[in-house]
């Protein structure tokens, strides 16, 4: 019932999204991946984990809680926030600042680097030149929930929870509960103006969250009163001085 009054919410101009995956798909797939990662290394020794944020983060601290399930064992968690990493820094008039938080040496430690959606691989290579900033880890791993293809990189994931074929005028983004009231991975056709990458914290009721609406609606706006703007001439102006004389 309260998924179906989310969908009614949503307004008939925005996309309606197609669920690859539940909250129970994606528990599933932490849970796989976790063994994956255990059984790749020969149990939890020396493994930490970084996610990169929004949302890595929050699958890096589940994988944590299901490698203390399953080896009983706590490894260290931390979050990494790559905003100034990215190469289309420059495009972002104010991008979303978020804290980075890596509580422990990096040095020598085989890192687990956990993101929500692979895609052109651009945040990961972001994502390693922040770690190695941090120190010299003896390896790094990349664990991810959603491979959607269209690599612009030579970037490989090690471990997947499910690969997504899509185009690139589609957009698949992950919802969490304790972020978004929801946990489900949804794709749609993006709309003009829709930013590819995570939905905003908080903001994501709906698959095209109000905040991006409202930025296209004011484009739209700004380019509709531009092209009605008249610019009076010198005519113009000697006429209105003069009073028409």
């Amino acid at each position: 019932m309260q998924d179906q009054k989310k969908a009614d919410s949503i307004p008939e101009s925005l996309p309606k999204p197609g669920v690859l995956m539940d909250a129970q798909a994606i528990s599933r797939a932490l849970t796989r991946i976790t063994h994956e990662i255990l059984e790749a290394n020969k149990g939890a020794e020396n493994i930490a984990l970084v996610g990169v944020v929004t949302r890595g983060d929050l699958l890096a601290k589940e994988l944590a809680l299901c490698i203390k399930e399953i080896e009983g064992v706590s490894v260290p968690v931390g979050s990494l926030d790559i905003s100034f990493y990215r190469d289309d820094i420059a495009s972002y008039i104010a991008p979303e600042i978020h804290a980075t938080t890596i509580p422990f040496a990096v040095d020598g430690k085989t890192i687990i680097l956990v993101d929500d959606i692979l895609f052109t691989g651009r945040t990961v290579r972001a994502a390693l030149d922040a770690i190695m900033d941090y120190g010299r880890p003896a390896a790094i791993q990349l664990a991810v929930l959603i491979d959607r293809g269209h690599r612009e990189l030579p970037i490989r994931a090690d471990y997947v929870g499910k690969n997504v074929p899509s185009s690139r005028d589609e957009q698949v983004r992950l919802f969490l509960e304790a972020v978004d009231g929801r946990s489900s991975v949804e794709i749609w056709k993006r709309r003009e103006g829709e930013r590819i990458g995570s939905a905003p914290l908080g903001k994501s009721a709906a698959p095209f969250a109000a905040t991006e609406v409202e930025a296209v609606a004011e484009a739209a706006a700004a380019a509709e009163a531009e092209a009605s703007l008249v610019i009076p001439t010198i005519a113009d102006i000697k006429s209105d001085t003069l009073g028409g004389n």
